[in-house]
């Protein structure tokens, strides 16, 4: 199987992490199995100093898996690795219907643009990148030649995902 991914790209505080957010319940609203992956462009910890996987990780440990009966996280320490592609990580995901990309501007996987007027810049992306397939913006956008959705329109946007990925015909 083809793996179906969509991304949501924007300037920071345009909305990205929201839209993801409710992109993927009302995916899963409608049943289907949704992973995502987010880009982070930051220094980043998902472990707390302390902990023994942290401690783990300090004594050089490349790999850490903690487990419980409810979930399961692996963190992989980079050291002096290059940070590896979307590609890469993609691989390591367990199947899903569709992985929703928040983030990887640079990235070429088919991507819809967030926009809103308190964001840190204005000036679209999708001149510049052919993989941009559509807007969703808080604010009206009449010299877009893309398909434009309402930011806060998430059925529509969930509509338009499920066709342009495959996963309802």
């Amino acid at each position: 199987m083809t793996q179906r991914i969509l991304g949501i790209t924007g300037w920071k505080n345009s909305g990205k992490t929201t839209l993801t957010e409710r992109l993927v319940a009302e995916l899963v609203r409608r049943g289907w199995k949704v992973s995502t992956v987010k880009h982070a462009h930051h220094d980043f910890d998902i472990d707390k100093e302390g902990a023994d996987s942290f401690r783990h990780r300090a004594a050089g440990a490349t790999e850490v898996a903690v487990v419980s009966g409810r979930r399961w996280a692996l963190m992989h320490e980079l050291r002096d690795e290059a940070e590896p592609d979307l590609a890469a990580i993609l691989q390591r995901m367990a199947p899903a219907d569709i992985v929703i990309v928040e983030g990887y501007k640079r990235e070429a996987h088919r991507k819809i643009e967030a926009r809103r007027r308190g964001a840190k810049s204005r000036e679209p992306l999708s001149p510049n990148d052919t993989n941009i397939i559509a807007v969703a913006a808080d604010h009206p956008q009449p010299a877009e030649n893309l398909p434009v959705f309402d930011l806060d329109d998430i059925a529509a946007i969930a509509d338009f995902a499920e066709r342009v990925t495959g996963l309802k015909a």
